[in-house]
């Protein structure tokens, strides 16, 4: 696995990438909080399937370059993935995986640019359909606090205390009994710098502040939905973040020829938690 660096979108990202330069492309993309190494165990696994597999760090999370314009809204995380599938020369083979914010942006880019993504792959976060019944129930809103929190603006100081111990506290709540000790050290060197942080908080602050919807980005802004490729989603039994009512018609809200597969007794960082099963239902379901 090596690191490099590439422009897209008028933004330096760096990354993480394994497997033939030739390869289709497979663009892997974190959430928070999150870095390109919690797609450790699936680089290599999709190297070993041919793939060119990349992980950036998001915009905001150094080593990639904290945007001048402060543009954190859904359409510009899709933006990125669209920019970066042109900038690592991906083509109609490559394939989009995203957790937790990457779900997000891969809620955007797969309906705005079709043609770039061949699948789809999502972990944690619901398609949008589902998201909605499930954000404004109690027991969700409960779990969300840190959402609200980060509207204000004790949200610095509050993922400042204690050495980020706030942000360890996240990781034990979302996965129950995973050691993050690793994680959250990765986490504390993209987020060094208030800079950082701000771009971090900038993601859940652009949610409720419509005036953060730059005109350069309407076009994505309008196209978020259902990816309209067949897509894979992966949700643990057990997050502790965004969990998703098994009641719910998840397989329903997906495309034709699409997947929905709960992952017994992982939280939200599944990928983390249960690579081995994780990497063997997104490589059988890209392989199909």
């Amino acid at each position: 696995m090596h690191e490099g660096q590439v422009t897209a979108n008028g933004l330096r990202f760096s990354y993480l990438a394994e497997g033939p330069e030739d390869g289709p492309l497979a663009l892997c993309l974190h959430g928070f909080p999150d870095t390109a190494h919690g797609y450790r165990y699936l680089l290599p696994a999709l190297a070993g399937a041919g793939y060119r597999a990349v992980a950036p760090w998001m915009r905001g999370y150094a080593p990639t370059e904290v945007p001048s314009d402060a543009a954190y809204q859904q359409g510009a995380l899709g933006a990125d993935a669209c920019a970066l599938h042109d900038a690592l020369g991906g083509d109609g083979r490559a394939v989009l995986v995203g957790h937790d914010w990457g779900a997000f942006a891969a809620h955007s880019a797969a309906p705005l640019s079709p043609a770039r993504w061949r699948r789809v792959v999502t972990m944690a976060v619901p398609p949008p359909a589902i998201l909605g019944q499930s954000f404004l129930r109690y027991d969700q809103l409960r779990m969300s606090f840190y959402v609200f929190l980060f509207q204000t603006p004790l949200a610095e100081a509050v993922l400042a205390m204690d050495d980020v111990d706030f942000l360890g506290r996240l990781w034990a709540d979302w996965s129950p009994g995973y050691d993050a000790a690793w994680d959250v050290a990765k986490v504390k060197e993209a987020l060094a710098t208030p800079a950082n942080v701000a771009a971090a908080l900038g993601y859940y602050r652009a949610m409720f502040d419509p005036s953060l919807a730059q005109d350069a980005y309407a076009a994505a802004q309008g196209a978020i939905g259902t990816p309209p490729q067949p897509t894979l989603h992966l949700q643990g039994t057990d997050d502790g973040c965004m969990p998703v009512d098994p009641a719910l018609d998840v397989a329903g809200a997906l495309s034709a020829g699409s997947r929905y597969v709960r992952v017994g007794g992982a939280g939200h960082f599944l990928h983390l938690e249960r690579p081995d099963e994780v990497n063997a239902h997104i490589l059988g379901f890209l392989a199909d």
